[in-house]
């Protein structure tokens, strides 16, 4: 059974649970399959000032506030090279800057393309609920871009008790501070009570910050970096690649526990409680 193409409802025994709350990731975790929006703008963004950045580039740092990403994508090796033949020096933090004003509104543009849950998203979040479990969420998207998504994903069903965005706070991931503004805004006082679900290192490295059970998303998410489509047409070998280098690189940050995709997660708390 691919879970990543379609998965039955999931239903629950019990009303209650020994966890309070999940923090799920946006972009390759509960919407944009294979996290394609964030990927574009960036390669966009770069190329307005002569830069070739490939796929890869933009996908490496994927999971940092986005700032941080564009400064991260400026210390690769061949993007440092072009653009030191580019502008005769190497990039500084008025660059970033400049990059960074130019993605933003790239990705405000797109993102509203890339909104939509990733499937089983929703019976995950029925059976959430039917726990008495909040949600709550975090994202290297900034404010702005957010509220492009919202909407989308309210028309949708989705609608998380908090969102704490990038630029909500001076830091946040790798850091715990977005994981403890959730906190506060859910009333959580023990964080080994929560689940943090996210499909990037930074997102994973937040959560073990903060304390927090993290769960790696392998298959819907940036490693992976493939649509539902894509994958249904690759062989099992294939998938079965894919899983177990995101597997290693999330577990690599601290991921407790690794799914498929957020369809697979009422299963795992499942087996978690059962333990």
């Amino acid at each position: 059974m691919r879970s990543f193409v379609e998965t039955p409802s999931q239903e629950t025994s019990h009303d209650m649970t020994g966890f309070k709350a999940v923090v799920f990731d946006w972009a390759g975790t509960m919407i944009d399959f294979g996290s394609f929006a964030p990927v574009a703008a960036f390669v966009q963004a770069f190329a307005e000032f002569g830069i070739v950045a490939e796929v890869a580039d933009a996908r490496a740092p994927m999971g940092m506030p986005k700032r941080d990403h564009i400064q991260a994508m400026l210390e690769r090796d061949d993007i440092i090279r072009q653009w030191r033949e580019r502008y005769g020096a190497s990039p500084c933090d008025a660059d970033v800057d400049a990059l960074y004003r130019m993605f933003v509104p790239l990705n405000e543009s797109v993102v509203a393309d890339h909104a939509e849950l990733v499937p089983g998203a929703l019976d995950m979040l029925a059976n959430l609920r039917a726990r008495g479990m909040n949600v709550g969420s975090t994202t290297g998207y900034t404010r702005s871009i957010m509220e492009r998504v919202l909407p989308i994903a309210a028309a949708q069903g989705y609608v998380p008790d908090c969102l704490v965005c990038s630029d909500d706070l001076p830091r946040t991931r790798p850091g715990p501070f977005g994981m403890m503004r959730c906190f506060e805004e859910l009333g959580i006082d023990n964080p080994s009570t929560v689940i943090k679900v996210d499909d990037t290192e930074p997102g994973i490295a937040e959560g073990v910050a903060a304390g927090t059970l993290a769960v790696g998303v392998t298959l819907s998410g940036n490693h992976a970096g493939l649509s539902p489509g894509q994958l249904t047409a690759m062989p099992e070998a294939g998938i079965a690649a894919l899983r177990t280098r995101a597997t290693t690189m999330l577990k690599a940050l601290g991921a407790d526990h690794v799914i498929d995709t957020v369809a697979d997660l009422p299963a795992l708390i499942e087996r978690l409680e059962q333990a």
